[in-house]
């Protein structure tokens, strides 16, 4: 395969249609303000799950069109160094095997480090010929401008329940951030995370607890998410 031959094409938020670009030229701002290049489509008897999911990264709603690509969005909202999220960013062609192939890959994560673009395929179809094939050249023609590229399959039942549960606290306007700032003022370094309550006796449990959520979620603290979230697991302070 020849990736300079490789062109993208994207929506502005506008509607505009933006055709056929050299896939090297387009910047990651043009493509970071894409629309989706997809709508749904519902009909009776349709074998996957469409939805949009409001993302406390983006302060908006991003689209997904399975359950698996959801549980991605959830990862990829609960992780400090994705910045922005793009669902459907754009629509990828390069000439393979002497074919002109086309890809819509499902999202554009904007990192720290380099932008990252994913593909979520559960692990029975990874085998599947044309599948594989497909990846194979969307890794080619991303990777050749030194962008990450990634096939996201089934993750940890627990550590996904843990996410998908401390996302129920991802809306930071519900929290007071004078408790929160007591909370990390708390010492809850070594502590379980039951006996945080205690230390703050004069604040409301259920407050207390569902801010020791928030801050899970945003980082600040951390615990072992690859077992199912206990009283009696560990906090540790984030570095």
């Amino acid at each position: 395969m020849d990736e300079a031959t490789a062109t993208v094409s994207f929506r502005r938020r506008s509607g505009e249609c933006v055709e056929d670009r050299a896939w090297p030229t387009v910047s990651v701002r043009l493509l970071e303000a894409a629309a989706p290049w997809r709508t749904f489509r519902w009909y009776k008897g349709q074998k996957h799950y469409s939805g949009t999911y409001w993302s406390a990264t983006v302060r908006n709603h991003v689209i997904y069109e399975s359950r698996l690509e959801l549980a991605r969005l959830l990862f990829a909202d609960f992780d400090s160094s994705v910045h922005h999220i793009v669902a459907q960013p754009f629509l990828l062609k390069a000439a393979v095997e002497g074919k002109i192939r086309k890809h819509i890959p499902d999202y554009l994560l904007i990192t720290e480090q380099v932008p990252m673009v994913v593909d979520v395929k559960p692990l029975h179809r990874l085998s599947q010929p044309e599948v594989a094939f497909t990846l194979d050249w969307t890794r080619q023609v991303v990777e050749s401008r030194g962008w990450q590229y990634e096939v996201w399959s089934e993750p940890a039942v627990a550590r996904l329940e843990n996410i998908r549960f401390l996302a129920g606290y991802r809306r930071d306007w519900l929290f007071s951030f004078d408790l929160l700032d007591e909370l990390l003022g708390a010492g809850l370094d070594g502590v379980p995370l039951g006996q945080v309550p205690r230390r703050l006796p004069g604040r409301p449990e259920p407050y207390v607890r569902s801010a020791v959520h928030h801050l899970l979620w945003k980082g600040h603290l951390a615990t072992d998410l690859d077992q199912p979230l206990s009283p009696s697991q560990v906090l540790r302070r984030a570095s």
